[in-house]
């Protein structure tokens, strides 16, 4: 792979709660993990159901220098940890790095999962050596890529990514509500701040968990809609969107449905925005720019 290349793969784009089956094959049935590689370098975005399959690659190519970076600690978003295999290589580094929750620090957090009520295998059993650290807000470096945060509408203390690499720039906001008022000291600007925060990103993956009819009864539970979206997309000058955190009870057929809805929409307001939905197990390759 040539250094520049960028590659974002998918390892799980449902949200809530897995959902295989013969109905969900195209788009996956995995729950929340995103991983983005430079050359050698990779970063991984949630622990969700995901990250199973993700480690087993990674534990075969070892020793590795891993850096696992969180949105929030839902369970979603974090289920798959336990599974995740160089846990259990002591030749192997893992860093993990997301935001700490009503003062309890992101060690303690993971601790509590695998504790012995949720979990069979105790957290001391991990062989790895493990570093935490936390990123409410303001920017990371990590190799060549720069991370910046914002915390974003929903429930507990929840960030996205903006990361910027290779002179590309990809947004992950996997569950973020786009028309939530219900979210106190982040109202005042956020409408704007979140186009900026995106602004002219060569990809962003956001939650467009909900459509338009069914927010209505949904409001207030941290998820935003298809078409709010794609509107957060136009109004950045996004390159493409990727809609994610798919409701589990929808169908690949349902999401086609949608987003051919939502191309037409994009068509119709004069943008040139690729449309698109996350898919489990496919390579997004980020051209370079002219």
């Amino acid at each position: 792979m040539d250094n520049h290349d960028v590659t974002v793969h998918c390892w799980g784009t449902r949200g809530s709660i897995p959902s295989p089956g013969p109905k969900t094959v195209r788009y996956g049935g995995n729950t929340t993990c995103l991983e983005v590689s430079v050359g050698e370098q990779r970063l991984i975005f949630d622990a969700g159901s995901g990250i199973r399959l993700l480690g087993q690659g990674i534990a075969e190519r070892g020793p590795n220098a891993i850096p696992i970076f969180l949105t929030h600690f839902h369970w979603d978003h974090i289920q798959g940890f336990p599974f995740f295999a160089p846990l259990y290589d002591a030749e192997d580094r893992i860093r993990v790095i997301g935001p700490k929750q009503n003062g309890i620090d992101v060690q303690n957090l993971f601790a509590g999962q695998m504790g012995p009520i949720y979990f069979p295998v105790p957290f001391s059993f991990v062989a790895a050596e493990m570093e935490f650290e936390h990123l409410n807000e303001g920017e990371y470096g990590v190799g060549d890529a720069t991370l910046r945060v914002m915390r974003v509408r929903h429930p507990s203390f929840v960030i996205g990514y903006r990361i910027e690499v290779a002179g590309k720039v990809i947004c992950f906001i996997p569950d973020n509500e786009l028309e939530g008022t219900m979210y106190g000291e982040l109202e005042p600007g956020f409408d704007r701040r979140i186009v900026d925060f995106v602004g002219d990103a060569d990809l962003l993956i956001h939650d467009a968990m909900y459509t338009g009819e069914e927010y209505p009864d949904r409001v207030g539970w941290g998820h935003s809609t298809f078409e709010q979206a794609l509107q957060l997309a136009i109004a950045g000058g996004v390159r493409r969107v990727l809609f994610s955190h798919h409701d589990p009870t929808r169908t690949d057929h349902d999401l086609d449905a949608i987003i051919a809805k939502m191309r037409e929409e994009s068509a119709r307001a004069g943008s040139d925005l690729v449309v698109d939905g996350a898919q489990e197990g496919v390579d997004y390759k980020l051209e370079s720019r002219p």
